[in-house]
């Protein structure tokens, strides 16, 4: 087997599941689920119609690169939403993927160049700390080394960029950035991007934003944007050293559906295609027919943002004088800092009031000493209105009693 495996780390739901191993939690409360980030508002049922009217598809095998439509429907999404000019992105800048957990991990079996070890040590695939689990089995498995950037609550839970040294980014090859990011919230300005691309030119590496959470934000006159508004601002008109992830999972609440598209720089979409008709994970036919019909819909995306919305207002007040935290720019986390151990408020939450949530620092990695999420809870705000409200009522209720 291959033995860059044993370099992975057990994924936080497996340490979750051992941290409440033997634990017996109240019979009278119904369980609450608030710690993985799946969606569990209903799907659009006009999309459910597609596929039911699209089975026949199935007969069919699917190309790797999608059909025409998917990726011009993509494409215009694109141009749309992040306001990059009509015809700013063509089809041979977007490639259709199973969602964006397995896209972000094959990225970097494409990317990484091997043979680039020399006297400096091996490639470096660079992450946020906290980060989502993918980034780093993705570099290990790609033989890279992963490399570190703390997003402090100084700097609003975004990447200290500055703090890494010149030495370090010369090594880096691929760069992961989450905007809204998973577990902080925290929303990349056009600047912000406009200063990675800066860095990506002068130490010719390449970024990867995973930008599954763009469409969920607080306030509809202020989305998040896109690295690849940053690359237009900048003349990038290429998307130069650029690609980035979306996905129908958060947005249209189909995780099910495993259907996302990677988008960028041409040049580095070609090499990928190439890696993924060996790789495989096609869209099948009516999963496509699926897909169009949602990204041409924004009418089930602005209510899938007011539910989430109603959530924030109803939790934060319950939560907020026992648990320090603030308000995400996007996404549907809370992430909060539990004034003590996080391993303890989370296994005797779940014995006390049978709610289950995350330690933060099963989200991060020690780094000199020091794990960035240790003392925090990552709570996923994805059941229903009443279950949220209900999970913070107990939440509170325990963190009050302690």
């Amino acid at each position: 087997m291959n033995p860059d495996l044993k370099k992975t780390q057990p994924y936080p739901f497996e340490r979750l599941a051992t941290l409440k191993a033997g634990v017996t939690p109240p019979k009278h409360l119904a369980h609450i689920a608030l710690s993985i980030g799946e969606p569990k508002h209903a799907p659009p049922p006009f999309v459910l119609e597609v596929i039911k009217h699209s089975l026949a598809g199935f007969s069919a095998y699917p190309t790797t690169a999608g059909s025409d439509e998917l990726r011009d429907t993509c494409a215009r999404w694109l141009e749309r939403r992040f306001r990059l000019g009509a015809d700013a992105v063509r089809r041979e800048n977007v490639l259709p993927v199973s969602g964006t957990r397995e896209a972000l991990f094959a990225f970097a079996q494409a990317a990484i160049d091997r043979s680039a070890i020399g006297s400096r040590g091996a490639p470096l695939v660079a992450m946020p700390n906290p980060f989502y689990q993918i980034y780093e089995g993705a570099a290990l498995l790609a033989g890279a080394e992963q490399y570190f950037i703390e997003t402090p609550a100084s700097n609003n839970f975004l990447p200290d960029l500055e703090a890494v040294p010149a030495s370090v980014w010369d090594r880096v090859q691929l760069l992961y950035l989450c905007s809204p990011g998973n577990p902080g919230g925290a929303v990349m300005s056009v600047e912000a991007w406009r200063r990675v691309l800066a860095l990506a030119e002068r130490h010719d590496f390449l970024v990867a934003s995973d930008e599954c959470y763009t469409e969920l934000y607080p306030d509809e006159s202020n989305p998040p944007p896109s690295l690849l508004s940053a690359a237009i601002a900048d003349g990038r008109t290429g998307f130069e050293r650029c690609v980035v992830f979306h996905s129908l999972s958060k947005r249209s609440s189909l995780p099910g559906l495993r259907s996302g598209f990677v988008a960028g720089d041409a040049s580095l979409l070609e090499s990928f295609l190439r890696y993924r008709t060996y790789h495989g994970c096609s869209l099948p036919l009516p999963t496509q027919a699926a897909s169009i019909a949602a990204w041409r819909d924004e009418s089930h995306v602005i209510e899938n943002r007011r539910l989430y919305r109603e959530k924030f207002a109803k939790v934060m007040p319950l939560l907020a004088p026992h648990l320090d935290f603030t308000a995400p720019g996007g996404g549907f986390y809370l992430w909060a800092d539990t004034r003590g151990d996080d391993e303890v408020f989370v296994r005797e939450l779940f014995a006390r009031e049978n709610v289950t949530v995350v330690p933060g620092s099963y989200l991060a990695r020690t780094v000199h000493g020091r794990n960035p999420g240790a003392g925090r809870l990552r709570i996923s705000l994805v059941a229903s209105i009443d279950e949220c409200v209900e999970a913070a009522t107990r939440i509170a209720r325990f963190a009050a009693s302690r």
